[in-house]
């Protein structure tokens, strides 16, 4: 009776978000009634879940990139700190959990690369380009100092605000999306940016399983999702490199 009241749910045109819904909602009426003695057994441990359509996450192209990059201005300490934090996350593709829980001992500037704490506690090396590097350096050595002279205790996080005290994730969040409506227009979140991190790298040649090593990601299927992103830049290609086209 319940497979058949799926299968009449797909024959009316019900969406597949909105089946997975339905069937959440009589999967639990069901564990009820059988825990309750309604029922000897639960029939609805066996319905299987109809397959969602994965949702392509946002992402910039890179000139959105770069507007984004040049937004703060970089003649005061905030702007730099923030054109640094920028830089970072679209250099390394961190999230903004990760971003938040640097520490100065995680940061290693003659090699380039940072220590990040991941999901689970797994640990991964970032990597920074001299654009990036350049813009971190200038942060440490003239936008910090200058907020920890404002602080009341002292603290080993990388990035700070102006009180001298860690950036939360819900402050570099609502940095980011600041600048990118005045910007862009819109407001764009960090974790667009390591979308945008991910996809230009696979559009520019690099291996999945080196994003996937970059990201963090535990499972290669994780990391599949960005080659679908980038159909669209193939079919820029394809039409520009076929005589038919």
């Amino acid at each position: 009776m319940l497979r058949r009241f799926l299968n009449w749910l797909f024959i009316q045109g019900y969406e597949r978000r909105s089946i997975a819904r339905k069937l959440s909602s009589v999967r639990s009426l069901m564990k009820f009634l059988a825990q309750t003695g309604y029922l000897a057994v639960n029939p609805a441990v066996d319905l299987r879940q109809p397959r969602l359509p994965q949702k392509l996450p946002p992402m910039l192209e890179v000139s959105e990139v770069e507007r984004l990059l040049d937004a703060p201005d970089t003649r005061s300490p905030r702007g730099i700190r923030d054109r640094a934090l920028l830089e970072l996350l679209y250099a390394t593709g961190m999230r903004v959990s990760e971003v938040a829980n640097l520490r100065l001992s995680d940061l290693d500037l003659v090699e380039g690369v940072i220590r990040v704490r991941g999901k689970g506690t797994k640990e991964r090396v970032a990597l920074l380009h001299p654009e990036s590097l350049r813009w971190l350096q200038r942060y440490l050595t003239e936008s910090r100092p200058h907020f920890l002279r404002r602080g009341k205790q002292a603290t080993d996080a990388v990035f700070v605000s102006q009180k001298g005290t860690p950036l939360t994730p819900r402050q570099i969040h609502r940095l980011v999306t600041q600048y990118a409506c005045k910007v862009l227009g819109r407001g764009v979140s960090p974790h667009t940016l390591r979308h945008s991190f991910a996809t230009h790298l696979l559009e520019g040649g690099a291996d999945l399983r080196v994003i996937q090593e970059l990201l963090g990601h535990a499972s290669l299927a994780a990391t599949q999702i960005y080659t679908r992103l980038s159909r669209t830049h193939l079919r820029r290609i394809y039409g520009k490199a076929h005589p038919r086209s």
